[in-house]
Protein backbone atom coordinates (compact mmCIF):
# COMPACT_ATOMS: atom_id res chain seq x y z
CA UNK A 1 0.00 0.00 0.00
CA UNK A 2 1.20 3.57 -0.81
CA UNK A 3 0.25 7.17 -0.69
CA UNK A 4 0.11 8.21 -4.03
CA UNK A 5 -0.14 11.98 -2.66
CA UNK A 6 3.30 11.35 -0.60
CA UNK A 7 4.48 10.05 -4.05
CA UNK A 8 3.11 13.09 -5.93
CA UNK A 9 4.80 15.46 -3.44
CA UNK A 10 8.17 13.94 -3.82
CA UNK A 11 8.42 14.01 -7.93
CA UNK A 12 6.11 17.36 -8.31
CA UNK A 13 8.63 19.19 -5.49
CA UNK A 14 6.19 21.65 -4.80
CA UNK A 15 8.43 24.80 -3.11
CA UNK A 16 6.21 27.02 0.07
CA UNK A 17 8.09 30.18 1.11
CA UNK A 18 7.10 32.14 3.79
CA UNK A 19 7.92 36.09 3.13
CA UNK A 20 8.74 37.87 6.34
CA UNK A 21 6.47 41.29 5.51
CA UNK A 22 7.18 43.09 8.62
CA UNK A 23 8.76 42.40 12.08
CA UNK A 24 6.42 44.79 13.71
CA UNK A 25 2.99 43.23 15.43
CA UNK A 26 -0.35 44.57 16.59
CA UNK A 27 -0.29 42.39 19.05
CA UNK A 28 1.51 41.72 22.86
CA UNK A 29 0.96 38.26 23.24
CA UNK A 30 2.57 36.14 26.23
CA UNK A 31 4.87 33.79 23.69
CA UNK A 32 5.77 35.45 20.22
CA UNK A 33 8.46 33.71 17.80
CA UNK A 34 10.68 37.01 18.74
CA UNK A 35 11.43 35.22 22.07
CA UNK A 36 13.23 32.86 20.20
CA UNK A 37 15.96 35.53 19.78
CA UNK A 38 15.37 38.21 22.55
CA UNK A 39 13.58 36.61 25.81
CA UNK A 40 16.29 34.89 27.02
CA UNK A 41 19.91 34.58 27.86
CA UNK A 42 20.71 31.35 25.62
CA UNK A 43 24.03 32.34 24.36
CA UNK A 44 23.07 31.99 20.64
CA UNK A 45 25.11 34.95 19.77
CA UNK A 46 28.16 33.14 20.80
CA UNK A 47 27.50 30.45 18.88
CA UNK A 48 25.60 31.78 15.76
CA UNK A 49 25.99 34.89 13.07
CA UNK A 50 23.28 37.11 13.85
CA UNK A 51 22.13 39.95 10.85
CA UNK A 52 20.15 43.24 11.24
CA UNK A 53 17.50 43.06 8.83
CA UNK A 54 15.39 46.04 8.28
CA UNK A 55 11.67 45.93 10.36
CA UNK A 56 10.00 46.15 7.33
CA UNK A 57 10.13 44.27 3.91
CA UNK A 58 12.35 45.58 1.49
CA UNK A 59 12.11 43.13 -1.24
CA UNK A 60 11.84 44.42 -4.78
CA UNK A 61 8.38 42.72 -6.29
CA UNK A 62 9.21 42.19 -9.75
CA UNK A 63 12.48 39.98 -8.54
CA UNK A 64 10.15 38.13 -6.17
CA UNK A 65 8.33 37.33 -9.37
CA UNK A 66 11.15 36.50 -10.77
CA UNK A 67 12.27 33.74 -8.40
CA UNK A 68 8.61 32.89 -7.32
CA UNK A 69 8.00 31.61 -10.75
CA UNK A 70 10.51 29.68 -11.33
CA UNK A 71 8.40 26.98 -10.05
CA UNK A 72 6.23 25.43 -11.63
CA UNK A 73 3.50 25.41 -8.95
CA UNK A 74 4.72 28.26 -6.15
CA UNK A 75 3.18 28.80 -3.03
CA UNK A 76 3.40 32.01 -1.05
CA UNK A 77 2.66 32.35 3.10
CA UNK A 78 2.25 36.08 4.61
CA UNK A 79 3.93 36.18 7.18
CA UNK A 80 5.48 38.82 9.67
CA UNK A 81 5.02 40.36 12.54
CA UNK A 82 1.54 40.98 11.83
CA UNK A 83 1.61 40.56 7.84
CA UNK A 84 -1.77 42.50 7.26
CA UNK A 85 0.06 45.60 9.06
CA UNK A 86 1.60 45.91 5.50
CA UNK A 87 -1.90 45.49 3.24
CA UNK A 88 -0.37 47.42 0.45
CA UNK A 89 3.00 45.24 0.07
CA UNK A 90 0.03 42.36 0.22
CA UNK A 91 -1.63 43.69 -2.52
CA UNK A 92 1.17 44.50 -4.91
CA UNK A 93 2.71 40.78 -4.77
CA UNK A 94 -0.74 39.45 -5.26
CA UNK A 95 -1.51 42.03 -8.33
CA UNK A 96 1.76 40.92 -9.93
CA UNK A 97 2.33 37.32 -9.13
CA UNK A 98 1.20 34.02 -10.35
CA UNK A 99 1.03 32.10 -6.96
CA UNK A 100 -1.07 30.55 -4.40
CA UNK A 101 -1.30 32.21 -1.71
CA UNK A 102 -2.03 32.13 2.23
CA UNK A 103 -1.65 34.09 5.36
CA UNK A 104 -0.50 33.49 9.04
CA UNK A 105 -2.17 36.41 10.57
CA UNK A 106 -3.61 37.38 14.10
CA UNK A 107 -6.99 38.16 12.80
CA UNK A 108 -7.57 41.39 13.96
CA UNK A 109 -7.38 42.92 10.69
CA UNK A 110 -9.04 40.74 8.33
CA UNK A 111 -11.53 42.58 7.64
CA UNK A 112 -9.36 45.40 6.05
CA UNK A 113 -8.30 42.77 3.23
CA UNK A 114 -10.31 43.64 0.06
CA UNK A 115 -12.44 41.36 -0.87
CA UNK A 116 -11.21 40.49 -4.81
CA UNK A 117 -7.82 39.56 -2.65
CA UNK A 118 -9.30 37.93 -0.10
CA UNK A 119 -10.71 35.56 -2.84
CA UNK A 120 -7.35 35.15 -3.82
CA UNK A 121 -6.23 33.66 -0.95
CA UNK A 122 -6.54 29.98 -0.62
CA UNK A 123 -5.98 29.22 3.13
CA UNK A 124 -5.54 31.66 5.93
CA UNK A 125 -4.01 30.51 9.72
CA UNK A 126 -5.68 32.93 12.27
CA UNK A 127 -3.85 32.50 16.20
CA UNK A 128 -6.74 31.51 18.40
CA UNK A 129 -6.07 29.73 21.71
CA UNK A 130 -9.48 27.98 22.37
CA UNK A 131 -12.51 30.04 24.81
CA UNK A 132 -12.94 33.47 25.19
CA UNK A 133 -10.95 33.54 28.33
CA UNK A 134 -8.12 31.68 27.38
CA UNK A 135 -7.45 33.48 24.20
CA UNK A 136 -7.97 36.55 26.04
CA UNK A 137 -6.07 35.51 28.73
CA UNK A 138 -2.84 34.54 26.40
CA UNK A 139 -3.34 37.25 23.30
CA UNK A 140 -5.04 40.11 25.03
CA UNK A 141 -8.58 41.60 26.18
CA UNK A 142 -11.24 41.54 23.32
CA UNK A 143 -8.84 39.47 20.88
CA UNK A 144 -11.46 36.96 20.85
CA UNK A 145 -14.41 38.66 19.84
CA UNK A 146 -12.55 40.94 17.44
CA UNK A 147 -11.02 37.57 15.89
CA UNK A 148 -14.65 36.15 15.50
CA UNK A 149 -16.31 38.85 14.09
CA UNK A 150 -13.77 39.34 11.35
CA UNK A 151 -14.04 35.84 10.08
CA UNK A 152 -17.80 36.42 9.97
CA UNK A 153 -16.87 38.92 7.71
CA UNK A 154 -14.85 37.42 5.70
CA UNK A 155 -17.39 34.67 4.94
CA UNK A 156 -20.04 37.08 3.88
CA UNK A 157 -17.28 38.79 1.69
CA UNK A 158 -17.27 35.52 -0.19
CA UNK A 159 -14.41 33.68 1.02
CA UNK A 160 -14.52 30.27 0.80
CA UNK A 161 -10.64 28.52 1.52
CA UNK A 162 -10.08 27.26 4.68
CA UNK A 163 -9.63 28.91 7.72
CA UNK A 164 -7.13 26.92 10.37
CA UNK A 165 -7.11 27.38 14.24
CA UNK A 166 -3.85 27.68 14.73
CA UNK A 167 -3.44 27.17 18.54
CA UNK A 168 -0.22 27.71 21.15
CA UNK A 169 -0.66 25.85 24.11
CA UNK A 170 0.39 26.99 27.28
CA UNK A 171 -1.90 24.91 29.23
CA UNK A 172 -2.13 21.09 28.85
CA UNK A 173 -6.15 21.25 28.26
CA UNK A 174 -5.94 20.61 24.74
CA UNK A 175 -9.02 18.79 24.57
CA UNK A 176 -11.21 21.23 26.06
CA UNK A 177 -9.86 23.99 24.11
CA UNK A 178 -9.59 22.07 20.13
CA UNK A 179 -12.68 20.90 20.78
CA UNK A 180 -14.50 24.09 21.46
CA UNK A 181 -13.03 25.40 18.80
CA UNK A 182 -14.01 23.02 16.22
CA UNK A 183 -17.38 23.06 17.61
CA UNK A 184 -17.90 26.56 17.10
CA UNK A 185 -18.65 25.41 13.26
CA UNK A 186 -16.83 28.28 11.79
CA UNK A 187 -13.13 26.81 11.85
CA UNK A 188 -12.08 24.06 9.43
CA UNK A 189 -9.40 22.51 11.25
CA UNK A 190 -7.25 22.67 14.08
CA UNK A 191 -3.65 23.24 14.67
CA UNK A 192 -2.03 23.90 18.00
CA UNK A 193 2.07 24.21 18.95
CA UNK A 194 3.23 23.30 22.88
CA UNK A 195 4.53 26.53 24.64
CA UNK A 196 4.58 25.13 28.18
CA UNK A 197 8.20 26.36 29.08
CA UNK A 198 10.42 23.59 28.50
CA UNK A 199 13.14 25.97 27.42
CA UNK A 200 13.24 28.22 30.54
CA UNK A 201 15.75 28.75 32.91
CA UNK A 202 13.51 28.15 36.06
CA UNK A 203 12.50 24.70 34.72
CA UNK A 204 11.25 22.76 37.21
CA UNK A 205 10.97 18.79 36.61
CA UNK A 206 7.74 18.05 38.32
CA UNK A 207 5.65 20.66 37.14
CA UNK A 208 6.37 19.96 33.37
CA UNK A 209 5.96 16.39 34.45
CA UNK A 210 2.48 16.88 35.34
CA UNK A 211 1.73 18.93 32.47
CA UNK A 212 3.11 16.38 29.81
CA UNK A 213 0.69 13.63 32.32
CA UNK A 214 -1.96 16.19 31.69
CA UNK A 215 -1.50 16.94 28.42
CA UNK A 216 -1.09 13.31 27.43
CA UNK A 217 -4.41 12.28 29.15
CA UNK A 218 -5.81 14.89 26.96
CA UNK A 219 -4.61 13.47 23.75
CA UNK A 220 -6.21 10.35 24.51
CA UNK A 221 -9.81 11.86 25.15
CA UNK A 222 -9.33 14.14 22.08
CA UNK A 223 -8.21 10.96 19.59
CA UNK A 224 -11.08 8.95 20.65
CA UNK A 225 -13.31 11.67 19.65
CA UNK A 226 -11.22 12.03 16.51
CA UNK A 227 -12.38 8.46 16.13
CA UNK A 228 -15.78 8.29 17.50
CA UNK A 229 -16.46 11.11 14.34
CA UNK A 230 -14.76 8.56 11.98
CA UNK A 231 -17.46 6.29 12.90
CA UNK A 232 -20.02 8.63 11.83
CA UNK A 233 -18.35 9.57 8.05
CA UNK A 234 -16.63 12.73 9.31
CA UNK A 235 -12.48 13.37 9.56
CA UNK A 236 -12.01 16.08 11.74
CA UNK A 237 -8.90 18.19 10.24
CA UNK A 238 -6.96 18.02 13.63
CA UNK A 239 -3.10 18.64 11.64
CA UNK A 240 -1.69 16.92 14.38
CA UNK A 241 -3.45 13.64 13.93
CA UNK A 242 -3.81 13.71 10.32
CA UNK A 243 0.08 13.78 9.47
CA UNK A 244 0.93 11.02 11.49
CA UNK A 245 -1.99 9.12 10.48
CA UNK A 246 -1.06 9.62 6.96
CA UNK A 247 2.79 7.40 7.14
CA UNK A 248 1.27 4.61 9.61
CA UNK A 249 -1.52 4.06 7.57
CA UNK A 250 0.56 3.97 3.97
CA UNK A 251 3.45 2.77 5.74
CA UNK A 252 5.45 5.70 4.45
CA UNK A 253 8.48 7.95 6.56
CA UNK A 254 8.73 11.71 6.50
CA UNK A 255 11.40 14.33 6.33
CA UNK A 256 11.18 17.50 9.01
CA UNK A 257 7.18 17.43 8.74
CA UNK A 258 7.04 21.60 8.79
CA UNK A 259 9.31 21.45 5.68
CA UNK A 260 11.58 23.70 6.96
CA UNK A 261 14.94 23.37 4.92
CA UNK A 262 13.97 21.75 1.95
CA UNK A 263 10.10 22.23 1.24
CA UNK A 264 9.88 25.41 2.92
CA UNK A 265 11.71 28.23 3.00
CA UNK A 266 11.48 31.88 4.11
CA UNK A 267 12.15 34.89 2.46
CA UNK A 268 13.86 37.63 4.72
CA UNK A 269 12.64 41.44 4.94
CA UNK A 270 15.88 41.84 2.66
CA UNK A 271 15.09 38.91 0.41
CA UNK A 272 18.02 36.40 1.59
CA UNK A 273 16.41 33.26 1.73
CA UNK A 274 16.40 30.92 5.03
CA UNK A 275 15.78 28.07 6.23
CA UNK A 276 13.11 28.63 8.60
CA UNK A 277 10.98 31.99 9.52
CA UNK A 278 12.18 31.47 13.56
CA UNK A 279 15.86 31.48 11.91
CA UNK A 280 15.49 34.53 9.35
CA UNK A 281 18.11 36.78 10.87
CA UNK A 282 20.78 34.36 11.32
CA UNK A 283 23.75 33.69 8.60
CA UNK A 284 24.53 30.05 9.61
CA UNK A 285 20.82 28.82 7.90
CA UNK A 286 20.75 30.90 5.02
CA UNK A 287 20.09 29.02 1.81
CA UNK A 288 20.32 31.66 -0.67
CA UNK A 289 18.74 34.76 -1.97
CA UNK A 290 16.48 35.68 -4.58
CA UNK A 291 18.68 35.51 -7.54
CA UNK A 292 19.01 31.76 -6.35
CA UNK A 293 17.06 29.13 -8.30
CA UNK A 294 15.00 27.75 -6.21
CA UNK A 295 15.49 23.75 -6.83
CA UNK A 296 19.13 24.58 -5.70
CA UNK A 297 19.05 25.92 -2.50
CA UNK A 298 20.59 24.32 0.65
CA UNK A 299 19.02 22.14 2.35
CA UNK A 300 19.04 21.94 6.18
CA UNK A 301 18.12 18.91 7.99
CA UNK A 302 17.93 17.93 11.78
CA UNK A 303 20.79 16.40 13.30
CA UNK A 304 21.58 14.72 16.64
CA UNK A 305 19.73 13.11 19.13
CA UNK A 306 17.09 13.28 16.48
CA UNK A 307 17.85 11.57 13.95
CA UNK A 308 19.53 8.50 16.03
CA UNK A 309 15.91 7.90 17.46
CA UNK A 310 13.71 5.28 16.61
CA UNK A 311 10.94 7.23 15.79
CA UNK A 312 12.47 9.79 13.82
CA UNK A 313 11.03 8.35 10.52
CA UNK A 314 7.56 9.56 11.64
CA UNK A 315 8.15 12.03 13.71
CA UNK A 316 10.64 14.48 11.25
CA UNK A 317 12.48 15.82 14.17
CA UNK A 318 9.41 18.33 15.50
CA UNK A 319 11.51 21.79 15.08
CA UNK A 320 14.78 22.52 12.68
CA UNK A 321 15.35 25.50 15.27
CA UNK A 322 15.28 23.62 18.70
CA UNK A 323 17.18 21.05 17.46
CA UNK A 324 20.27 23.42 16.11
CA UNK A 325 19.90 25.60 19.49
CA UNK A 326 19.59 23.46 21.80
CA UNK A 327 17.70 25.58 24.27
CA UNK A 328 16.80 22.75 26.55
CA UNK A 329 17.69 20.88 29.34
CA UNK A 330 17.98 17.21 28.40
CA UNK A 331 15.06 16.44 30.99
CA UNK A 332 12.91 19.37 29.29
CA UNK A 333 13.73 17.84 25.81
CA UNK A 334 12.70 14.12 26.99
CA UNK A 335 9.49 15.35 28.27
CA UNK A 336 8.01 17.05 25.07
CA UNK A 337 9.79 13.79 22.79
CA UNK A 338 7.94 11.86 25.44
CA UNK A 339 4.30 13.66 24.15
CA UNK A 340 5.53 13.05 20.45
CA UNK A 341 6.12 9.32 21.24
CA UNK A 342 2.39 9.45 23.23
CA UNK A 343 1.06 10.93 20.34
CA UNK A 344 2.54 8.64 17.46
CA UNK A 345 1.70 5.36 19.78
CA UNK A 346 -1.88 6.36 20.19
CA UNK A 347 -2.66 7.28 16.37
CA UNK A 348 -1.17 3.99 16.12
CA UNK A 349 -3.47 1.92 18.27
CA UNK A 350 -6.25 3.30 16.26
CA UNK A 351 -4.94 2.35 12.37
CA UNK A 352 -6.41 -0.88 12.35
CA UNK A 353 -9.84 0.43 13.60
CA UNK A 354 -9.58 3.44 11.22
CA UNK A 355 -8.78 0.73 8.16
CA UNK A 356 -11.37 -1.11 8.74
CA UNK A 357 -14.02 1.50 8.57
CA UNK A 358 -12.20 2.71 5.48
CA UNK A 359 -12.56 -0.96 3.97
CA UNK A 360 -16.35 -1.29 5.18
CA UNK A 361 -17.08 2.25 3.17
CA UNK A 362 -17.91 4.15 6.49
CA UNK A 363 -15.22 6.65 5.57
CA UNK A 364 -12.53 7.05 2.87
CA UNK A 365 -9.21 8.03 2.16
CA UNK A 366 -9.78 10.84 0.37
CA UNK A 367 -11.68 12.46 3.47
CA UNK A 368 -7.57 12.06 5.59
CA UNK A 369 -6.03 14.21 2.70
CA UNK A 370 -4.41 17.60 3.93
CA UNK A 371 -1.97 20.20 2.25
CA UNK A 372 1.90 20.04 3.94
CA UNK A 373 4.13 22.71 4.74
CA UNK A 374 1.71 25.67 4.32
CA UNK A 375 1.92 26.76 8.27
CA UNK A 376 0.90 23.27 10.79
CA UNK A 377 3.63 22.06 11.35
CA UNK A 378 1.68 18.94 12.01
CA UNK A 379 4.01 17.84 15.25
CA UNK A 380 2.70 19.94 18.28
Amino acid sequence: MFNKFFILDIFLNKMFYHIILTERCNSQCKYCYEKSMQEFDNGLEKKWKFENSPIDSEVDVEKLKKFIEKDSEPNLIFYGGEPLIKLEKIKKIIDNIDAKFYIQTNGKLLDKLPEEYLKKISKILISIDGTKERTDKNRGEGTYDLVLENIKKIRKKGFTGEIVARMTLIYPDIFKQAKYLIDLGIFDSIHWQIDAGFYRNDFDKEKFSKFVEEYNENISKLIDYWVQKIKTGEVLKFYPFLGIFENLYYETETKLRCGSGYANYTITTDGKISACPIMNSVKDFYCGDLDSFPKNLKKVHCGKPCINCGYYGLCGGRCLYSNYAKLWSEIGEKLICSTVIYLIEKIKNKIPEIKKLIEEKVIQEKNFEYTKYFGPEIIP
